[in-house]
């Protein structure tokens, strides 16, 4: 299975002076003779770890943007890869310039409230990646303490797999995944802190780590995107039921209702469905950082 379908990827633009190197399911990554990386935002959109054949527009530049708003607010937390943001002309707004990292194996999860495959979870067992929780939580419940719920890279078209904590250090070693833990941790709960203070829970979230030439973890790829992370309205939320988002669930909840069995390529979106999914990366834009995004 593939997740970009039948067709397989698009080919990656060219851009003068930088060879590309791979397509991801919504990025283009790019070197030159210093070794150091361009990293291009598509305005393709993944779901089910498959890439949907209809673009959002602007999607790219929202994810960049906001990406580099929350790295300059968590440099003081732990160090990023960016190196700068003068970039090609013809991917200015949407590409940044970044140091090589050799990134780690799983992606560091943090979860303040419970839903989506941890709801699923809880269900089962009352446990979400080997936590274990109180009884009587709902879809949407604030848990009592942010929790660190790893999980398995996978390929294009394979699927993400929760892991526990002992997993976790069998893939990348004890004393690494106590600091990877420790630190998702701490970036969710002053990120959370910022949200909340903006009107968004920020219900979880996803980070990339890598170490720089160095040695030293460094947060790569981007960061506390609706891409990445559940964003909800924090007047409107309410456990037990479905929350108003600023991210991509309302796409989501769109192909399940459709039909499609997550199996087969998916179907293209109707023109509404991207105009109302853009909107909300838009307004996520706007309601974390307070201006409106101008691409």
């Amino acid at each position: 299975m593939s997740g970009f379908g039948p067709a397989g990827p698009p080919p990656a633009p060219a851009i003068t002076g930088w060879t590309h190197l791979r397509t991801g399911k919504v990025r283009e990554l790019y070197t030159n003779e210093t070794g150091n990386l361009l990293i291009v935002a598509s305005d393709r959109v993944s779901a089910f770890d498959w890439v949907l054949p209809t673009e959002i527009p602007n999607k790219g530049a929202v994810l960049t943007q906001l990406s580099l708003w929350w790295f300059e607010r968590l440099k003081h937390l732990v160090p990023n890869h960016i190196i700068s943001t003068d970039v090609p002309t013809e991917v200015a707004g949407r590409a940044v310039i970044a140091k090589p990292l050799t990134m780690y194996p799983i992606e560091c999860v943090a979860r303040g409230y419970l839903t989506g495959s941890g709801w699923a979870e809880y269900k089962n067992d009352q446990k979400v990646c080997g936590h274990d929780l109180p009884a009587g939580l709902q879809d949407g419940s604030e848990l009592p303490t942010s929790i660190f719920t790893p999980a398995t890279k996978a390929e294009i078209g394979d699927h993400d797999l929760n892991i526990d904590f002992l997993a976790a250090t069998k893939i990348v070693g004890t004393e690494t995944a106590v600091e990877l833990r420790d630190l998702t941790i701490e970036i969710y709960d002053a990120a959370s802190r910022i949200a909340i203070e903006r009107g968004i829970i920020l219900a979880d979230t996803k980070f990339e780590f890598g170490t720089d030439a160095h040695g030293e973890i460094t947060l790569g790829d981007e960061v506390l995107t609706p891409d990445s992370s559940r964003f909800w309205s924090a007047a409107e939320w309410q456990p037990g039921k479905s929350q108003p988002s600023f991210d991509k669930q309302y796409l989501r909840d769109y192909l399940v209702s459709s039909g499609w069995d997550r199996e087969s390529s998916p179907p293209a979106l109707p023109a509404d469905v991207v105009e109302k999914t853009a909107q909300r990366y838009e307004a996520a834009f706007l309601k974390i950082t307070g201006t409106e995004f101008k691409n």
